[in-house]
């Protein structure tokens, strides 16, 4: 099987992955920071075990590299709490839709900071996905919370957009896993400190969706996105992860019951149309890195 049609693979499955753990935003009454810490928390245990089993030989970071993998240790945690206080706010169609607005912001930082060249047909992909989120928000009315939330999942797509680029450019030289594992035990690590300024009370129903969400919806699939980027192009990576809202929406109409307006449909649509558009184009073209083993 050829490889760039396993990285895709693998980018495709890592954003369904990424597109149901936004439901777990609406299923754990906690502070958006509380989920992030016990999500970032349990992914690092469960990726920490994958290091021991398949005994892989990681380079603990120090110096540039170190603060690197500070700096992403933030930008993650900003991500999904600005992720999950969007959805707070809103719902789950507005966080995931006004997120995926990251491609634009991808398109644009994306040759300031890597080797990849500007092709304006990303950027005409990427304005294409974010009229679709326009479209979609619009349904909303104008008060202030959904403005709010949206504002908030905006946000979250320019960290992510970062992330998305950073870890392109540190998969050339580093393993998936050692990517993936530093960035979520920096990110716990900053984290911490928030249980000492916000009460709060879990039971065992509240530990079971953390875990659940730390392992599957954030170890696994961070991992695999990682993975995938090593033969992807960030852009291209960037806007197949528009493909987000789509499996997010869908699982909150079975398990919450949120139905989606006209509207949100209609942006959701052209925003996945862009994504499946993306996947095509990127057959055309070679990736800009070698794969990552």
């Amino acid at each position: 099987m050829p490889v760039k049609f396993l990285k895709l693979a693998e980018i495709h499955l890592a954003v369904f992955l990424f597109g149901v753990a936004a439901i777990f935003g609406k299923l754990l009454d906690l502070h958006p920071l509380l989920i992030v810490l016990g999500r970032v928390l349990f992914s690092s245990v469960f990726l920490a075990i994958i290091v021991l089993v398949r005994r892989e030989k990681i380079r603990v970071p120090g110096g540039n590299l170190l603060s690197v993998f500070v700096l992403l240790g933030v930008l993650l945690a900003f991500h999904w709490w600005s992720f999950f206080q969007s959805i707070r706010l809103s719902s789950v169609a507005v966080g995931l839709l006004s997120f995926s607005t990251f491609p634009l912001f991808v398109s644009f930082l994306s040759p300031r900071f890597s080797h990849e060249r500007f092709r304006p047909m990303d950027l005409l992909i990427a304005l294409l996905a974010l009229a679709g989120v326009g479209i979609a928000v619009m349904g909303t009315g104008t008060s202030a919370v959904p403005l709010q939330g949206a504002l908030w999942g905006l946000g979250s797509g320019f960290a992510y957009a970062l992330l998305t680029i950073f870890n392109k450019r540190l998969g050339m030289t580093n393993s998936s896993i050692s990517i993936a594992l530093f960035e979520q035990v920096f990110a716990a690590v900053l984290l911490l400190p928030v249980l000492l300024f916000i009460p709060f009370r879990v039971d065992a129903r509240d530990i079971g969706l953390l875990f659940l969400l730390g392992t599957v919806f954030t170890g696994l699939s961070h991992l695999l996105f990682i993975r995938g980027l090593a033969g992807v192009r960030a852009q291209t990576a960037s806007v197949i992860s528009t493909l987000e809202p789509l499996y997010g929406i869908i699982f909150a109409v079975l398990l919450l019951g949120e139905i989606p307006s006209v509207r949100e449909i209609a942006g959701g649509a052209l925003i996945v149309s862009m994504a499946l558009w993306s996947s095509l184009r990127e057959k055309a073209c070679p990736p800009d890195a070698p794969e990552v083993r």
